[in-house]
């Protein structure tokens, strides 16, 4: 069902950069947000303690855990007054529509990568609570954009100004359209 609050703002872009931990969501998020002038949120800080210290000690979430953390995300963007980008897994088509519940219009930039260049990353980093042995897991879980969901799908294997500059093209369009809902 399409309505008027399908329609984005493209002053007040909402999106999520969104894909398995070591795709690089925190860096390409912050970095697209600064080209498109509005503030970055990272949904791991939006996580309640529980479910951080759950995955530090290796264990996957389940739905119960994510849900009342997409409410939290979808919120965040959906009170962005003057737009945001937030970096979010964002595996499932289930959770994507319960951020798209909260902000109606938000548009997703999946950023993709194999898995071996998924596990170099995560091999590379001592900064970050998700151990790599969860990489298999959220490999797993990870559902594609689906056709009528407004997105975009960028490979992580490119040099990071490469990724941005195809990000910022392809991202305000989308801004701009209706959704297919």
């Amino acid at each position: 069902m399409s309505s008027s609050a399908d329609t984005q703002n493209p002053s007040r872009p909402m999106v999520v950069v969104m894909g398995v931990s070591g795709s690089g969501k925190s860096t390409i998020g912050a970095l697209v947000a600064n080209a498109l002038g509005v503030p970055f949120v990272d949904a791991d800080g939006l996580h309640p303690i529980a479910n951080i210290e759950k995955m530090a000690a290796g264990t996957p979430l389940t739905d119960e855990d994510r849900w009342p953390w997409l409410a939290v995300v979808g919120q965040v963007l959906a009170d962005a007054s003057g737009g945001v980008v937030v970096a979010c897994s964002a595996l499932r088509r289930v959770y994507r529509d319960a951020i798209v519940a909260e902000a109606p219009g938000t548009v997703f930039v999946h950023l993709d990568g194999t898995k071996a260049v998924l596990t170099a990353r995560l091999e590379g980093r001592s900064d970050h609570f998700m151990p790599p042995e969860l990489l298999d897991s959220q490999l797993s879980t990870l559902e594609a954009l689906d056709p009528d969901e407004r997105g975009i799908v960028i490979d992580i294997d490119a040099d990071v100004p490469s990724i941005i500059a195809d990000a910022i093209t392809r991202v305000p369009p989308l801004t701009t359209t209706r959704s297919a809902t």
